[in-house]
């Protein structure tokens, strides 16, 4: 059995992170001692690696939460229901990339309008167009 500072070091948690998940009931201990310390055993270390690995791959708590439940009871969900939740956080994903990409060439633009001289911050491009609302992306018109 292991203490919070010993599954944060093994699992390259923070003990502060380790008791958030708790807290949301994505982890538990198996085992407190008489004075409320937390003691961990293998499973409870395999579970919070397979959380570290969805939290690092973009999961939502909420999708972990899920994506826990189908891991505890398999033979009650299929492989439609795992590839359900990906597919979602994919589709996120792609949309975020959208969004960064457009800001990409938003910001490019600003750039590029910009000589960046020693000039006065009173004669801006930039300013200029974000105070005046006229800032459009790359193929926007």
């Amino acid at each position: 059995m292991l203490k919070i500072s010993e599954l944060a070091a093994r699992t390259g948690l923070s003990a502060h992170t380790l008791r958030f998940y708790e807290k949301n009931g994505l982890i538990s201990a198996s085992d407190r001692s008489e004075a409320g310390y937390r003691y961990y055993n293998d499973a409870d270390i395999r579970r919070a690696e397979f959380v570290k690995t969805a939290r690092n791959i973009g999961f939502s708590l909420e999708d972990i939460g899920q994506l826990l439940s189908i891991r505890v009871d398999k033979t009650s969900h299929s492989c439609r229901d795992v590839t359900d939740i990906t597919r979602h956080k994919l589709d996120e994903v792609n949309a975020k990339i959208g969004e960064l990409e457009f800001m990409q060439g938003t910001l490019q633009i600003l750039l590029d309008s910009c000589s960046g001289g020693p000039e006065k911050a009173t004669h801006c491009s930039i300013m200029d167009a974000l105070e005046e609302g006229e800032v459009r992306a790359a193929g926007e018109s």
